[in-house]
């Protein structure tokens, strides 16, 4: 069996095992590490899902999501119910500050703008939101102000990433003006998302530019 066809059955497998995604309605493709996922999934949710699912899977460098949201006939919410649900699940958000994410929803498609002091509040409200019924995707632009650090940012990614087991051989920070980039090679996508998310901790931390490859 090539590289590419043991990919294919490890990440259907994996769609499989994962128990919110239907792997019935979801058909895979492969190619030098590359995965592509399509067919159709009954809500946003299931199709975040699906996706998480396939990154999981170990050698998968890449993936190319081309699912389609196609509602059930049983669910009618409108735009302004789906609107109205989302600022309600936002208000009880204990994450979200009072009133900073504003909602705008178009056809199923829910708009998230505003501004956050961190990247766990800006990935927070996206996940408050996907879950609800009617909802087809969620483009969240809600844009990061951190509050001022005096600290060096750079050294203190480092101190953090060296702290769970990446070595200063694998990884390189930059840092200017609270704009973070990292660079260099690790073996797995999990290990590329977990250097991101590190470098995304720390105070002063305005954006964050992953170009992390995996090999």
């Amino acid at each position: 069996m090539s590289n590419d066809q043991q990919l294919k059955k490890s990440v259907l497998d994996e769609l499989k095992w994962e128990p919110s995604v239907d792997a019935a309605h979801i058909g895979v493709t492969t190619k030098d590490g590359v995965v592509t996922l399509m067919g159709s999934v009954e809500s946003y949710a299931e199709k975040h899902g699906a996706e998480t699912a396939a990154l999981r899977v170990k050698d998968v460098k890449a993936v190319a999501e081309e699912i389609e949201v196609k509602l059930p006939f049983s669910v009618k919410h409108g735009d302004a119910e789906i609107a109205e649900a989302a600022v309600n699940r936002l208000a009880w958000d204990t994450s979200e500050p009072k009133d900073a994410v504003k909602v705008t929803v178009a056809n199923g498609w829910v708009t998230l703008t505003g501004q956050v002091h961190w990247h766990y509040q800006h990935d927070a409200a996206a996940s408050a939101v996907r879950t609800l019924w009617g909802v087809t995707g969620v483009s969240n632009q809600i844009t990061i102000k951190p509050r001022a650090s005096a600290g060096d940012i750079k050294s203190d990614i480092m101190v953090a990433l060296n702290r769970s087991w990446f070595t200063p051989e694998h990884i390189d920070v930059t840092a200017r003006d609270g704009k973070v980039t990292l660079t260099g090679t690790v073996e797995y996508w999990g290990e590329r998302a977990l250097a991101g998310t590190t470098a995304w901790a720390a105070p002063g931390v305005a954006s964050v530019t992953n170009d992390i490859r995996v090999h």
